[in-house]
C-alpha cells in the first residue's frame, strides 16, 4: 500500500479515477528484487541464477537479477539488440572488456557485441539488474553459435523450475506483460 501523505505540498491532490485504458494490464511492482526467498531465483549455470522481475514475449524481452555468490561464468555470447545493466552488489565483468563493475555502475551493451560475462569472488553476491532485449546466441571458444537463449527458453526455464520447488509453475504469468 501506497504510504499516506503528510507535509508534502501534493497531499490533497486527488488520484487519477480511471488508471487503466481497457483491455491494459496492471503494471508489475516487485519490492526489494535482489532479495528474499532463494526458490525464486532460477539456476541459469552451474554458479550463476536469475530472478525474473518482468516478462514480455511479444517484445522477447525481460528485466531479472542476476546473481553469483562467488566465481561465477554465465556463458560467452552474442546479443543482436541492446542490454541494459544496473550493479546492485559484487563485481563482473566482460572477459573482452577493461572496465569491471561493481555497486552503483551502469552498462549499456550494444548490439552487435560478443562478450563472456564472469563474476569475481567479493565479499557481497554478485547482483545486476539486467534488461534484455533479444535472444542471447551462445558461441564457442571460436565464437561460433551453437545456441540461443530467448524470452520463451527463459519463460521454460522459469516454469519448471518454479513447478519444481512448490511456487507453481504459474507464478511466471504475474510477470509477463
Amino acid at each position: 500500500m501506497r504510504e499516506a501523505p503528510h507535509a508534502e505540498f501534493w497531499k490533497d491532490i486527488k488520484p487519477i479515477d480511471k488508471v487503466f485504458k481497457e483491455g491494459s494490464l496492471p503494471e508489475v511492482y516487485a519490492s526489494k528484487i535482489a532479495e528474499g526467498d532463494p526458490r525464486y531465483w532460477v539456476p541459469i549455470s552451474e554458479t550463476v541464477s536469475s530472478k525474473p522481475v518482468w516478462i514480455s514475449p511479444a517484445k522477447n524481452m525481460w528485466a531479472d537479477v542476476l546473481m553469483s555468490s562467488g566465481p561465477g561464468l554465465v556463458s560467452r555470447h552474442y546479443h543482436p539488440h541492446p542490454i541494459w545493466a544496473y550493479t546492485i552488489s559484487g563485481k563482473w565483468a566482460y572477459l573482452e572488456h577493461e572496465w569491471t563493475a561493481t555497486a552503483g555502475d551502469f552498462v549499456y551493451e550494444t548490439p552487435g557485441e560478443s562478450h563472456t560475462l564472469v563474476c569475481y569472488d567479493s565479499p557481497e553476491p554478485m547482483k545486476v539488474f539486467f534488461v534484455v532485449s533479444g535472444p542471447l546466441m551462445w558461441l564457442d571458444d571460436q565464437g561460433n553459435t551453437v545456441g540461443h537463449y530467448d524470452v520463451f527458453d527463459y519463460i521454460a526455464a522459469a516454469r519448471a523450475h518454479y513447478a519444481s520447488n512448490g511456487i507453481g509453475a504459474d507464478y511466471v504469468d504475474t510477470l509477463i506483460r
